[in-house]
């Protein structure tokens, strides 16, 4: 009786076939499905405050989180907060865009 081969990699057998997806899609399409995605950009962003805004604002945000589609910052510096206040639609559009998704409507300052 015969032994099977066992399976031999080789670039012919990497290729794509019909119905198959990137890694990427298929994760998006699980958190759609499970209707996940908004809470995920809304962790997201939390996590990435930093890098989105950058050092500046960054070290002087004390606390961060989203609800309900509003941002809510908690500023340290009163100068900061005020010029944040004052470019609230530019920040929405900036983390919005970042996002690639219409994540937040609003900003709360507390």
């Amino acid at each position: 009786m015969e032994q099977p081969q066992p399976y031999k990699y080789n670039r012919d057998n990497a290729k794509r076939t019909a119905g198959t997806t990137t890694l990427k899609d298929a994760i998006g399409q699980l958190l759609r499905h499970y209707q996940l995605q908004t809470r995920f950009n809304e962790t997201y962003l939390e996590a990435f405050w930093g890098r989105m805004m950058g050092q500046a604002i960054a070290s002087r945000t004390s606390r961060i989180y989203v609800r309900d589609r509003k941002l809510h910052i908690e500023i340290s510096s009163a100068p900061m907060r005020q010029e944040l206040v004052n470019a609230r639609q530019k920040l929405i559009q900036v983390i919005n865009k970042d996002m690639g998704s219409d994540v937040i409507d609003d900003v709360v300052f507390i």
